[in-house]
C-alpha cells in the first residue's frame, strides 16, 4: 500500500527503510527514543503485531520528509486497533510541516479501514509551557537536560541527592552495566518481581531481548546488587542525544538501603559521559510519588496528551487512564495478583501482555 502526493510518496516502512527511518528521527527536535524504527522491531519480533509505521519521502530526491510509527494490535475478543505507540508513553508522528504529518495520518486511518480496525491510538504530548497551570491528577512525563559530563550533573544536585547515592554506595550496594544474557536475567527478576509486587502482569523475557536485539548498542541495563543479589535493575534505550527509560524496578525489602538512587545515578551518569543531552524518566502522575521522586533528579514535566481517532479521522472519546483514578475492580485484581507466586505471574503475565498496549 502506497500513496504519491504532489510533494510526497508515503508507504509502509519496511527493515530496508530503517537506515533513512533512524537518521530522521536522530536529526528531529521532537523526536525520541521510542521513534527509532527498533521499537517496531522488537514488537513485531517478539510478539508478532505487525508494523505499519508510515514513511514519508520526497518522490524526486527520496529524502524522507517525515515518519509516523505505528502498531496494528490485534486482541482476542476485542479486534483490531492501531496503536503509537504500544508498550510506551509517546509515539507520534514526526515530520517537515504539518501538511506532511496530516497525510501520514490519514495514511493510517485508510489502513485502520482496510483492516477493519476500530481506533487510531496516538500517544502525543503538549507542546511545552511555562506554568503547570492544570496538571493536577494527570499524567506527565518527566525531562532532565544533561550536561555533558557526570562530574557537572553530580555537582548540580543539592546536597541531600548526593548524600543519598552515597547512602547507597556506603551500604555496600555495587552496579554492573551492559548488555550481556547474565544482566538481561537478573533485571528481569528484579522486574518480574517487583511488577508482581505492584499487581501488575509482566512482559515475558523475550520481549526485553527482542529491545536488545534491535537497539544493540543504543540500550543499556544496568543492575545494583547486594551481596552478590540483584536487588535493583533499569533499563535505557538512545536515539542520538536522548535517553528514555521504559522500566526501572527495585525489591522493596531492600529499599532501606536506597538501591533506586545508585540505579538512576548508574544510568544518569553513564549518559551525561557518553554524549545525552535529554533523558526522559517517563510517565508520573502529577504532584504524586513516583513524580517526586524524579523531581528531586531536576527533571521537568511536560504534559501527555493520547488522543483517539475513528475510521473517520474523527477524534473520539479521550483516553480515560491518562486521568482518572483507579476502579475498585481493577484494585481487587491487582491485590490478587500480588499474593500469586511469581513463577505463575511471570508465565500468566506472559500471555496476556502482549495485548496490553500501556
Amino acid at each position: 500500500m502506497s500513496r504519491t502526493q504532489p510533494n510526497i510518496t508515503l508507504g509502509f516502512a519496511s527493515s530496508q527503510d530503517k537506515t533513512q527511518w533512524n537518521e530522521y528521527v536522530v536529526q528531529h527536535e521532537l523526536s525520541s527514543a521510542y521513534h527509532q524504527y527498533a521499537w517496531l522491531e522488537a514488537v513485531n519480533n517478539a510478539y508478532g503485531h505487525s508494523i505499519v509505521g508510515v514513511i514519508a519521502k520526497c518522490p524526486q530526491t527520496g529524502q524522507v520528509k517525515g515518519v509516523f510509527p505505528a502498531i496494528l494490535m490485534k486482541i482476542p475478543f476485542i479486534g483490531k486497533h492501531i496503536c503509537s505507540l504500544p508498550y510506551c508513553d509517546i509515539g507520534y508522528g514526526i515530520a517537515d510541516n504539518e501538511g506532511v504529518l496530516d497525510e501520514m495520518k490519514r495514511f493510517l486511518i485508510d489502513r485502520l479501514v482496510l483492516s477493519s480496525g476500530k481506533k487510531l491510538e496516538v500517544r502525543d504530548v503538549e507542546e511545552s509551557t511555562f506554568s503547570t497551570e492544570g496538571f493536577q491528577n494527570k499524567k506527565v512525563r518527566m525531562l532532565l537536560p544533561l550536561p555533558d559530563c557526570s562530574q557537572s550533573l553530580l555537582a548540580s544536585f543539592k546536597s541531600k541527592l548526593r548524600s543519598q547515592i552515597k547512602k547507597a554506595e556506603k551500604n555496600g550496594l555495587t552496579f554492573k552495566t551492559g548488555i550481556s544474557n547474565d544482566l538481561v536475567r537478573a533485571f528481569y527478576l528484579v522486574y518480574a518481581q517487583n511488577m508482581r509486587d505492584l499487581g501488575s502482569p509482566v512482559h515475558a523475557e523475550k520481549w526485553f531481548n527482542a529491545i536488545i536485539k534491535s537497539y544493540d548498542k543504543n540500550c543499556l541495563i544496568s543492575v545494583v546488587y547486594h551481596n552478590g543479589q540483584p536487588i535493583g535493575g533499569g533499563l535505557i534505550i538512545k536515539s542520538g542525544s536522548k535517553a528514555s527509560i521504559p522500566w526501572a524496578s527495585t525489591l522493596r525489602e531492600f529499599n532501606r538501603l536506597a538501591p533506586n538512587m545508585l540505579l538512576y545515578w548508574s544510568l544518569l551518569s553513564h549518559c551525561a559521559d557518553n554524549g545525552i543531552s535529554i533523558f526522559d524518566f517517563g510517565r508520573s502522575t502529577f504532584e504524586e510519588g513516583t513524580y517526586k521522586f524524579k523531581k528531586q533528579w531536576g527533571a521537568e514535566p511536560q504534559l501527555l496528551n493520547w488522543q483517539c481517532f475513528d475510521t473517520s479521522n474523527n477524534p473520539i472519546e479521550s483516553l480515560k487512564e491518562s486521568h482518572s483514578e483507579p476502579s475498585r475492580a481493577r484494585e481487587v485484581a491487582e491485590d490478587i495478583w500480588r499474593k500469586l507466586p511469581l513463577k505463575l505471574t511471570i508465565k500468566t503475565g506472559s500471555l496476556v501482555r502482549p495485548y496490553i498496549s500501556l
